[in-house]
């Protein structure tokens, strides 16, 4: 059974893959002193209160910060007997290798969702992906990363604005209900949602100009189903796809390494 762990810079998340499908999938906030104790502890609980028995022999992980990664490693050596693979380390193996700058080292996150995307919808995709930071990969025909864009994130622009500005309140983003905003709440809001929707199909817009072909737009990140509401900006929506990029990454380690 393989669990795949996707360490980001605000949340990290677990599944349970059993080769078909995932079994559950877990969430906790990313802490790099988290010990692999602790890591133990509260996957075990979860995994208990769900009613899961699972035998754990293979491990991969993803991870966008750095310093988590002893701690994994330990918690895989320890409770599972086991050596993770870790994306973006020299061991493991690529289905597409990067075409980049020399001496560029691309994100795991990145890495792993060209493998996901590209194993479901082909090449000549704009994957855009909703995290800590908005990052926009762009995954050539036969399937390799080769550039794109990383914009702040949405909650973090949230967060740099109210922090930046005294006057300024802590607000949720939301699709408002108009374009002008009668209150500074909705004043807010409304920069920051039709904001993103500029940012987005603009970039987009000019990422196919510079290919100079039609590209599909593939969404992920929890604020996903927001923006598409209204403003329809990308072709296909995916909820799991870092996890379903993991699977592939695994199984082409297993089938090539």
């Amino acid at each position: 059974m393989l669990l795949a762990i996707d360490c980001g810079n605000t949340n990290t998340v677990f599944s349970i893959w059993d080769g078909e499908q995932f079994l559950c999938t877990l969430r906790t906030s990313t802490h790099h002193a988290r010990t692999a104790d602790a890591y133990f502890t509260w996957y075990s609980t979860l995994v208990k209160h769900y009613g899961i028995e699972v035998d754990i022999d293979e491990v991969i992980i993803s991870s966008t910060v750095p310093r988590v990664v002893y701690n994994l490693r330990v918690f895989t050596d320890r409770f599972f007997g086991c050596r993770p693979i870790v994306v973006g380390k020299p061991d493991c193996l690529l289905p597409n290798e990067p075409r980049v700058d020399l001496g560029t080292q691309v994100g795991p996150d990145r890495l792993v969702n060209t493998a996901g995307a590209f194993d479901r919808h082909g090449g000549d995709l704009i994957v855009v992906d909703f995290g800590t930071a908005t990052t926009f990969d762009v995954v050539a025909k036969e399937g390799a990363y080769i550039g794109g864009v990383i914009a702040p994130g949405v909650n973090l622009s949230l967060e740099a604005l109210h922090m930046a500005a005294a006057a300024l309140p802590h607000v949720d983003i939301s699709n408002p209900q108009k374009v002008i905003g009668t209150n500074t709440v909705g004043c807010m809001q409304s920069g920051i949602f039709w904001g993103y929707v500029g940012l987005v199909r603009e970039i987009c817009t000019r990422v196919k100009a510079e290919r100079d072909r039609d590209m599909r737009v593939i969404a992920t990140g929890g604020l996903a189903p927001l923006f598409q509401q209204s403003a329809e900006l990308f072709d296909v929506m995916e909820d799991d796809l870092t996890m379903h990029g993991l699977t592939v990454i695994h199984q082409f380690n297993k089938d090539n390494g």
